[in-house]
């Protein structure tokens, strides 16, 4: 299952790395959003450290559901889902495969924003272990939204208007991913006095519901889209 898996997962990132949609559109998309939230706090800092977390993951969740419609258009207009229900490949290999790969280009996303919340917002991580509640915070983040994203894509992939049904049903369901990421980041940069490790906690919860749950059902979802 994991060959496979690992197989579906280099198929999506080589396509992404030959059209580099995530890195010349989503990524600008992402920056331009930070930009804005700081405009639109005049652009104060301490404000803005404050607010760091928070306005991070917004511009994460934002930036992450146009990869995720990106990658499910993709495969219906081109025919790939039909081909993949043809192919001996697993639908629980499918939807690893599917879900490393957004997985990968969310991480590399997200290093890319905190360089810039660094910089714009004057944030600090405040310490080692802060840096090491940042640094898995998003890892399970990543595997959350895009075990999430990656389920609902299918669930919307066959429906006319799409485009727009994905966000309305999959935002509320990262509620529990915005929530529980942003208050684990406000402790790594010290932006308020909570366990970041006890939001951590219930952020990976999320993350292994929506993965069990995806293994479980994409193949009935691939079959129906």
């Amino acid at each position: 299952m994991f060959r496979d898996a690992l197989l579906i997962a280099e198929k999506d990132l080589r396509i992404e790395a030959r059209s580099r949609v995530v890195f010349s559109q989503v990524l600008p998309f992402a920056i331009l959003a930070l930009v804005l939230f700081a405009f639109a706090l005049n652009a104060d800092r301490p404000v803005l450290r404050d607010f760091t977390p928070g306005l991070f993951w917004v511009a994460v969740l934002f930036a992450g559901l146009l990869a995720i419609q990106r990658t499910t258009n993709l495969e219906h207009d081109d025919g790939t889902n039909d081909a993949l229900r043809l192919s001996a490949i697993e639908p629980a290999s499918i939807f690893l495969g599917k879900m490393m790969a957004i997985s990968v280009q969310l991480l590399a996303l997200e290093v890319l924003l905190i360089i810039g919340v660094l910089v714009f917002y004057g944030a600090a991580i405040e310490s080692v272990a802060g840096g090491a509640l940042l640094a898995v915070t998003s890892v399970v983040s990543s595997v959350g939204v895009a075990a999430a994203g990656t389920l609902y894509g299918a669930l919307t992939a066959g429906i006319r208007g799409r485009e727009t049904l994905l966000p309305i049903l999959l935002l509320p369901v990262l509620a529990p991913v915005l929530i529980s990421a942003t208050r684990s980041f406000d402790d790594a940069f010290g932006s308020a006095a909570v366990n970041g490790w006890a939001w951590l906690a219930l952020l990976g919860l999320f993350a292994v519901v929506y993965l069990t749950f995806g293994l479980l059902a994409y193949g009935i979802l691939l079959e129906e889209s």
